[in-house]
């Protein structure tokens, strides 16, 4: 992977992610993107204006939603928070899955899969607990898995349940793992807590990570899929399973993302993933991409 130039930028609405990196204070949040998951929106989103995501979509109207795995370091620990698609390449119901980027990514980054010490799930879905098992085994062999006590209960036992979206083999073989699960507030390791944001699933969870002088970074996982529902907190996906559940998280993380030194982390925001909430004067918010470093160009196009 060749060394992108290090002067921050902000990317395009409509492009695939690259590798990018936001350093503040004692955190060095990356994103190991693992590659793209294109959606028609009106089949994920379906029934909401098309507006909302003309200025979002590429010109064939395609929205280009990243995946991957966000590597946070702070202080002795290095925490991967979720693990990406895997290697797949294929058509799906609403569009197109082509990943399988994020462990190359890593390596190039000098990350060793020894090195991670926390591997952190926001839920169990496919595009975030890919790369969690290989060959049989723990992909990160030294890491913790730990996981939401809601979001694993239904699948405890080895079966992976009613969700098709869930895959059977990250299941069976957690089951087979020491996993460990947590509760709302609950520390992962100094300078990390779990924040339980339900609703995209029975146990979704968000991570927030506060740097040494309390300055924070919250990465929410899938209670957003895309920064038009950080405008509009009503609109859900086909992949939302409990819609009530869905809105309640977003205004709660809605009202935290608003607060002054906080920034935001969004997997599927293609190559805007770090931003801020602008909350103006009727109190409707918007998603304001912040400058990260380009460590390197987007893994897949």
């Amino acid at each position: 992977m060749s060394t992108a130039p290090t002067t921050p930028s902000i990317g395009r609405p409509d492009g695939p992610a690259a590798v990018r990196s936001l350093t503040f204070d004692d955190v060095v949040a990356t994103y190991a993107v693992d590659g793209v998951i294109s959606v028609r929106p009106e089949k994920f989103f379906p029934g909401t204006p098309g507006d909302h995501w003309s200025a979002l979509s590429t010109p064939d109207g395609d929205l280009l939603m990243s995946a991957g795995g966000l590597l946070i370091e702070l202080g002795d620990a290095t925490v991967l928070i979720d693990a990406g698609v895997g290697a797949m390449t294929t058509d799906i119901a609403f569009g197109r899955v082509d990943c399988g980027s994020m462990l190359d990514v890593l390596g190039a980054l000098g990350v060793r899969l020894g090195d991670v010490d926390v591997v952190a799930f926001t839920h169990l879905h496919f595009d975030h607990a890919g790369w969690a098992f290989a060959d049989g085994a723990k992909t990160f062999p030294n890491a913790r898995y730990v996981v939401g006590a809601q979001e694993w209960a239904p699948y405890a036992t080895g079966e992976r349940g009613a969700d098709p979206a869930v895959p059977r083999h990250v299941i069976s073989q957690l089951a087979r793992t020491e996993v460990e699960v947590f509760d709302d507030g609950d520390e992962i390791v100094p300078g990390v807590r779990a924040l339980l944001t339900p609703g995209h699933t029975r146990g979704h969870a968000s991570y927030v990570i506060t740097s040494r002088t309390g300055r924070r970074l919250i990465v929410f996982g899938d209670a957003f899929h895309s920064q038009a529902q950080v405008a509009h907190p009503e609109l859900l996906s086909v992949a939302d399973s409990d819609g009530d559940a869905t809105r309640t998280a977003r205004h709660l993380l809605l009202a935290q993302l608003s607060e002054p030194d906080t920034l935001g982390f969004g997997f599927h925001f293609g190559d805007r993933p770090f931003g801020r909430v602008v909350v103006d004067a009727a109190g409707e918010g918007t998603w304001t991409p912040v400058p990260s470093v380009v460590l390197a160009p987007p893994p897949r196009q």
